[in-house]
């Protein structure tokens, strides 16, 4: 207890955590209309803990949340690019018919985006999201047993629907447990992975790829005694469906067991920390969780101006997505290589597409930007689709390669509008309405992107790769306009403060107790005076 500050009728050594849920002066009605932070913590006074303690929650939060965020996104991107592997494997799917599976996980994804996001904050937000990850990993493994288009393309629309509550959940997770100048770069540490997983999905493609031509494999199978092999050589794509299945289903189950649901519901917390952690979170006006579905949320959410900007970014982020994320491998291909030189081959692209990742978390927070890391993220994907039109068909497989490498770094975009999402949006239902569009969007665009890659423009695919030039140059444009209404907002808010201070006459301690009244309040950005958006 050495380590904690009290401060005014807050003290923990006044009344324990029970006996204030016991006697708040927040009646039920206050704790719907509010924040569920509420239960735990003061409206008004403030509990303060020593920045040592604050280092030593953020470790331990640290070491829970951070690290099932990356296997969960980790096995997310594995899973919806288990098609791009299995593209160059022998899968029985091919042409329009390979765009159009392609495309399937996407409309699933659309069309659940909504519904799914509004069950989450209904339920247990975690809980929903390990179950919705031991579905997606049955439906994975039932892959394998597929034989026909219409198979195929049900199975990857169920797939996209059960992960289409990935990455709102997990955004909301994040900024319930870190501040804002914290959140870009634990966002990061979870959606590297989708450059790390480039590199391991490529080297277990090829793994099953060999353990498919190899002599000793029936031997092998026939003492762990698999059920479905029937004496025939697997399809190495059907190995790759059911590793990657099973490894989904365990995830979800980890995801069950240790994700908290909000710092109010963290078990590996003591109830200290759960205030601590709530308390460490407060002055940044964003809130944790709240129950309740308010309509006149999502109508801010509507008509902000910003939430159509980052929907435009978003799309404009996500077309190259889904080209690039199914056609990267066979673009590869078409340079001369066999199928398991390109499996190995494509894995450098996404140590380049982490590594860019990581910076921009680590520069975002660094620098209290979102919009800056964006741009730096897209420049080399542009440099990259100009090489690879200007250098098509001259053999130059080095510089060719190079600008494959280069392609990857565009991703960590999306990322940084993730961060922008959790920093820049306050109020439960906003905050779910906005992280929802954004995965509307980000599926639309990924529908638009199978088709940008044509069958009858392959193996160049020249109008794709333009396409991709103009669609990340125009988001450059985008990125400097949200980044100026954002500093133009924050003045106006200034202003609007500095009115109230005079009108009021109140003192710095006035201003900061208000603002800790208004941090659980579950209002949002515009309604909340003492809000900051990050640039």
């Amino acid at each position: 207890m050495a380590d904690k500050i009290p401060s005014g009728s807050a003290s923990l050594e006044k009344r324990s955590i029970d006996e204030k849920i016991e006697s708040s002066s927040q009646d039920s009605v206050d704790l719907l209309r509010g924040d569920e932070a509420l239960r735990l913590v003061d409206a008004e006074n403030v509990v303060k803990f020593s920045e040592e303690y604050n280092l030593r929650l953020r470790r331990k939060l640290d070491w829970v949340i951070p690290p099932l965020c990356a296997s969960v996104y980790f096995t997310q991107f594995l899973d919806k690019t288990s098609l791009n592997y299995a593209s160059v494997m022998g899968l029985p799917i091919t042409g329009q018919h390979y765009n159009l599976v392609s495309m399937a996980f996407y409309i699933g994804f659309l069309i659940w985006e909504f519904p799914t996001t509004y069950l989450a904050q209904k339920t247990r937000v975690a809980k929903y999201l390990g179950a919705n990850i031991v579905l997606w990993g049955i439906l994975l493994m039932l892959h394998s047993v597929a034989n026909d288009f219409g198979s195929f393309f049900a199975l990857r629309f169920l797939l996209g629907m059960c992960e289409s509550c990935v990455a709102p959940i997990l955004i909301l997770v994040i900024s319930m447990f870190y501040k804002k100048n914290e959140q870009a770069r634990r966002i990061s540490w979870f959606y590297v992975m989708n450059g790390l997983t480039q590199v391991f999905g490529g080297f277990v493609a090829y793994v099953s790829a060999h353990f498919a031509q190899s002599s000793w494999f029936e031997l092998i199978q026939f003492v762990k005694g698999i059920s479905f092999y029937d004496g025939h050589r697997i399809a190495s794509w059907k190995i790759v469906y059911l590793l990657l299945g099973a490894l989904a289903i365990i995830v979800g189950v980890c995801v069950l067991i240790w994700l908290p649901d909000s710092p109010v519901h963290a078990p590996f917390l003591t109830k200290e920390e759960r205030v601590a952690a709530l308390e460490r979170v407060r002055d940044d006006q964003g809130g944790t969780e709240n129950k309740v579905l308010k309509k006149h949320q999502i109508k801010e959410a509507l008509f902000d101006v910003r939430t159509w900007l980052i929907i435009l970014t978003t799309l404009l982020t996500s077309v190259p997505n889904g080209g690039i994320s199914n056609f990267s491998n066979l673009i590869i291909k078409s340079f001369g290589y066999t199928t398991k030189q390109t499996l190995i081959l494509s894995t450098p692209g996404g140590i380049v597409a982490a590594a860019m990742t990581l910076f921009c978390g680590w520069f975002s927070d660094r620098k209290n930007e979102r919009m800056t890391p964006i741009i730096i993220a897209l420049l080399p994907t542009i440099l990259s689709a100009a090489l690879l039109i200007g250098f098509n068909g001259t053999g130059q497989k080095g510089v060719l390669l190079f600008a494959i490498y280069l392609s990857g770094t565009f991703g960590s975009a999306l990322s940084t509008v993730y961060a922008w999402n959790a920093s820049n949006t306050s109020g439960h239902t906003k905050k779910s309405t906005i992280n929802a569009l954004t995965l509307v969007a980000f599926s639309i665009g990924n529908i638009v992107g199978t088709e940008i890659f044509q069958a009858k423009d392959a193996p160049a695919y020249i109008p794709g790769k333009i396409a991709i030039m103009v669609l990340l140059s125009a988001q450059l444009v985008v990125s400097f306009v949200l980044r100026w209404v954002n500093l133009r907002m924050n003045r106006h808010k200034v202003a609007h403060l500095e009115e109230l201070k005079r009108e009021r006459r109140w003192t710095d301690e006035d201003v900061q107790r208000e603002k800790n009244k208004h941090a659980f309040a579950d209002l949002t950005d515009k309604e909340n005076p003492y809000f900051v958006y990050t640039a």
